[in-house]
């Protein structure tokens, strides 16, 4: 018999490549994620169809979450096929764009929404993006590709100053438009991500010194009124009292949410609705408890904290410190995420506008986290050499 033809030859070379894609796919991390977010655009749903705050949520508010879910689970298949190594060489692309969106949002395209302080929304004609979502995955990749790079130099003088001012810039971007909730999260990413590359406990334990000094710096020359007021209510018990119909209201109102749905909740198909003003994105959590109660509200943290141990579990079997560290910034974007988020909702943390993972309202937040997936499936991807794709190996 002759040699197969050169359309079945190219055909099996094709499904040899989607064999190996699929092997080394991390179906697992995937499926949870896309499981959430089907979660999410359930709850909007019910949200829409049970009127709740129709001011705010309509049919475009779950219409555009699952737009957003499915442009994710794309892009984040896609990426997981690119090598992250090559990413990592090609940050001079992304990482301007990323810069350049948030510098628009100090002209006449960014705006303000509802009684927000922060300046966080660029509004381009036929669609409204968040640039600070998408700042801290190109923060991800610079800064992993940065530590990657001076490897165990980073712990000397001059290199840990460069690595800092790596750290502050998109901070000190965000705090610029007053969005303290996304500049706490990038700070917690960044000491996260230098842990990961091997900090020195010289500055762990001079870090450990200084944050009295921060914070006191923090309260007197950044903090504004409405910061000051969200920390004192939580901690100054005559303070909240007195501020219950202001600065708490929205906590006190998500405290009674979340208590409302007892053991299994009030159930989505209607029922007497405790109203907060931001519950479909910032206290969604509080819906989650109001409807499908305290056994709704585990079952969801279970499957944040799944994903977060997948995270690291596929840090600790990456194939080198760059992959290591990306996951590890992946890591901790989602779980702090989380963890403040839900903080908000139980009035442990000030109320400063943090999404829930994969389950709050909003494209931006729903698209940039499903592209930090993607970076994670492609470190889990390519830990072997033999598989790669737009890169040479060294």
């Amino acid at each position: 018999m002759g040699e197969n033809p050169p359309f079945l030859k190219n055909m099996k070379q094709v499904l040899d490549y989607a064999w190996k894609y699929l092997k080394r796919l991390d179906k697992v991390l995937l499926l949870l994620c896309a499981a959430v977010s089907v979660f999410s655009i359930y709850l909007l749903y019910t949200m829409n169809a049970n009127e709740i705050n129709p001011s705010v949520v309509s049919t475009r508010t779950w219409g555009m979450q699952l737009a957003a879910a499915v442009l994710g689970i794309i892009s984040a298949l896609v990426l997981a096929a690119v090598n992250y190594r090559f990413l990592s060489k090609i940050w001079w692309i992304y990482a301007p764009i990323a810069l350049g969106l948030s510098l628009l949002l100090f002209t006449s395209l960014g705006k303000r929404t509802g009684s927000a302080t922060d300046l966080n929304w660029l509004d381009l004609g036929f669609v409204e993006i968040q640039p600070s979502e998408f700042l801290k995955v190109a923060f991800i990749m610079t800064f992993a590709t940065n530590l990657h790079r001076v490897g165990e130099n980073m712990n000397r003088p001059h290199h840990m100053m460069l690595l800092c001012l790596h750290g502050m810039i998109p901070i000190g971007l965000v705090l610029i438009q007053d969005d303290t909730g996304t500049a706490t999260i990038i700070a917690l990413m960044f000491v996260t991500m230098l842990f990961a590359a091997g900090l020195s406990w010289r500055y762990i334990l001079a870090g450990t010194v200084g944050i009295p000094a921060l914070l006191y710096v923090f309260w007197e020359y950044y903090a504004k009124a409405h910061h000051k007021i969200r920390i004192l209510v939580l901690i100054d018990e005559e303070i909240r009292n007195q501020e219950w119909i202001g600065a708490f209201d929205q906590q006190r109102r998500g405290l009674i949410a979340l208590s409302s749905g007892g053991l299994t909740g009030l159930g989505v198909s209607g029922g007497d609705y405790t109203h907060i003003y931001a519950i479909h994105n910032d206290f969604i959590f509080a819906y989650i408890g109001m409807v499908l109660g305290f056994v709704g509200c585990v079952l969801t943290l279970l499957v944040l904290l799944l994903i977060s141990i997948k995270l690291m579990t596929v840090a600790t079997t990456a194939r080198d410190s760059l992959g290591r560290i990306i996951c590890c910034g992946v890591f901790a974007m989602v779980f702090f995420h989380s963890v403040i988020n839900v903080g908000m909702v139980i009035a442990v943390t000030p109320v400063v506008g943090v999404p829930l993972p994969f389950i709050s309202a909003g494209g931006s937040s729903m698209l940039a986290l499903f592209f930090a997936i993607g970076l994670v499936l492609s470190v889990r991807a390519h830990r072997e050499k033999k598989y790669h794709m737009f890169y040479e190996e060294d």
